[in-house]
């Protein structure tokens, strides 16, 4: 489990719902340790932020940018596409 800066945004970034739920605000993507509000669009679309709504917390640096630059070093030129390490599909790549 991940250390959020609150209980708030603890138990945002925890809301379960199987469809495009307007209660569900934030988005945590554990792979590059990112925090976004999420744009109620029907799509997947996310807004980057970099402190808590709630606590004004400072979050952590998305991790986005150096997990293209490893991978691109271990030789992978299309991550998205290509057959990557299993660790990378996780926060393990990062936390090890």
């Amino acid at each position: 489990m991940n250390n959020h800066c609150c209980e708030t945004m603890k138990d945002q970034v925890n809301i379960k719902c199987k469809i495009d739920c307007p209660d569900i605000l934030i988005t945590y993507d554990k792979k590059f340790d990112e925090y976004g509000l999420i744009i109620h669009d029907g799509g997947s679309s996310s807004i980057e932020i970099t402190y808590c709504p709630w606590c004004g917390s400072k979050l952590p640096d998305s991790k986005r940018d150096l997990w293209f630059e490893i991978l691109e070093q271990l030789g992978f030129d299309d991550p998205v596409e290509q057959s990557i390490p299993e660790e990378f599909k996780t926060d393990k790549w990062y936390k090890k």
